[in-house]
């Protein structure tokens, strides 16, 4: 079995790591350790903005693409087959479409249960992939993390 496993690279992410590995070892399942980064900004001029933007724009990428390693990395040591996943774009739509192309069985998400009138103004990321996704979702609640 194939599973997704989306981090956000907060602190809740271990105990997301954590549900991970066990329902891994389970099932012996192949695991993909996924971080949806920020989409490239749209502004004009972007592309040759000021050099100091780019640098903290790669360094922001650099810093999420080691932390989704470490992650993998963790499961590996666990004796799972991890692969690690740094993908830029809109963060529900980017997960069910890689989802989609792992050919992922089940996907494991964190919720920092922030309350309704947050995500109504705001959004929720798991209750997006619940009402979206085509295979079943394991939500893992990450209240206090």
């Amino acid at each position: 079995m194939n599973i997704l496993v989306a981090v956000d690279l907060s602190p809740a992410s271990a105990k997301v790591i954590g549900v991970a590995r066990r329902v891994a070892s389970a099932n012996g399942s192949k695991v993909f350790v996924m971080h949806c980064a920020e989409p490239e900004p749209d502004f004009v001029g972007y592309d040759a903005g000021p050099e100091v933007v780019r640098d903290q724009v790669a360094a922001e990428f650099h810093r999420e693409h080691k932390a989704v390693q470490d992650l993998a990395g963790s499961l590996r040591d666990a004796g799972i087959d991890a692969t690690a996943l740094l993908i830029r774009g809109p963060t529900v739509e980017t997960t069910l479409r890689e989802a989609e192309r792992v050919e992922a069985e089940l996907i494991i998400v964190g919720s920092h249960g922030r309350g309704a009138v947050y995500d109504l103004l705001v959004g929720s990321y798991s209750s997006g992939i619940l009402r979206r996704s085509m295979v079943p979702v394991l939500v893992v609640p990450t209240r206090g993390e």
